[in-house]
């Protein structure tokens, strides 16, 4: 008799999602920094998940978010808000209340620059605690085995086919094409054309470059700090090995030099 199946399963997956970070919380401020980064694409973001980061607000601002309204702009430009990012605690229960999560990832007990100097305040005040007996020194844990680090990918990239090197580098031996997504939170290297989009230092690493045998990319970014070609790439470039790389907050494309 076969085996009847669970109603459902559970697995752990990677959900890729893009960081966006508010400077201004104005609904109008916002769409129209949108439009200029999309500089009118319909499908710039193509439903991508996004991730809200308040944590450069003041408490006043954070708390006078229109969630809704944030959430609808969001929506028009194709990007799903899922989850709040470096929320205060007091602004956690309406957070949750427009079906958003709050995202735990950064730093636990992370709040706005004056509470963390407010605090800073109180423990430089606060008289020195009485020594503490020495204990007996414990032993050093056994050393952590290295993981592989490096994702190859060897058949061509497909359009809207989506690549994530989680914690490693990505090496593509073959075609990436128009519509497909590499990402990776160390370097890329693309020993072919590379097209579509290409992003390095996904986890926020300024150090990761892009590296491609011809460079025919729609979108490169490292760290989060991107660039696009809408008006093609530069001509003495073409069909020439390059690298990528971000400098300050500029993305330079260069030319390899010959050994």
């Amino acid at each position: 008799m076969q085996k009847a199946r669970k109603p459902i399963e559970i697995k752990i997956s990677t959900v890729v999602a893009i960081s966006a970070i508010l400077h201004e919380t104005d609904p109008a401020s916002l769409e129209q920094a949108l439009k200029e980064m999309t500089g009118g694409v319909a499908d710039f973001f193509e439903d991508e998940f996004a991730v809200l980061d308040i944590g450069t607000l003041d408490a006043e601002a954070a708390a006078g978010i229109d969630w809704s309204a944030v959430v609808a702009l969001f929506k028009r430009f194709r990007l799903n808000t899922v989850a709040v990012r470096n929320a205060p605690q007091d602004l956690h229960a309406g957070i949750v209340a427009h079906g958003l999560a709050i995202d735990n990832s950064a730093v636990a007990g992370a709040g706005t620059a004056n509470a963390r100097a407010q605090e800073a305040a109180k423990q430089d005040s606060a008289p020195a605690p009485a020594a503490a007996p020495v204990a007996p020194a414990a032993p050093a844990p056994a050393p952590v085995q290295p993981v592989a680090n490096t994702v190859v990918i060897d058949t061509p990239v497909r359009a809207g086919q989506r690549i994530y090197a989680r914690g490693a580098d990505l090496v593509v031996l073959a075609v990436v094409n128009n519509g497909a997504e590499l990402i990776a939170d160390g370097c890329i290297h693309v020993y072919a054309p590379l097209r579509g989009r290409a992003l390095a230092g996904a986890s926020g690493n300024t150090e990761a470059r892009i590296f491609a045998a011809s460079l025919e990319a729609e979108l490169v970014s490292i760290a989060g700090v991107y660039r696009t070609f809408e008006n093609g790439h530069a001509p003495e470039l073409a069909g020439k090995q390059v690298q990528v790389r971000l400098q300050g907050e500029r993305i330079d494309v260069l030319q390899m030099q010959a050994s």
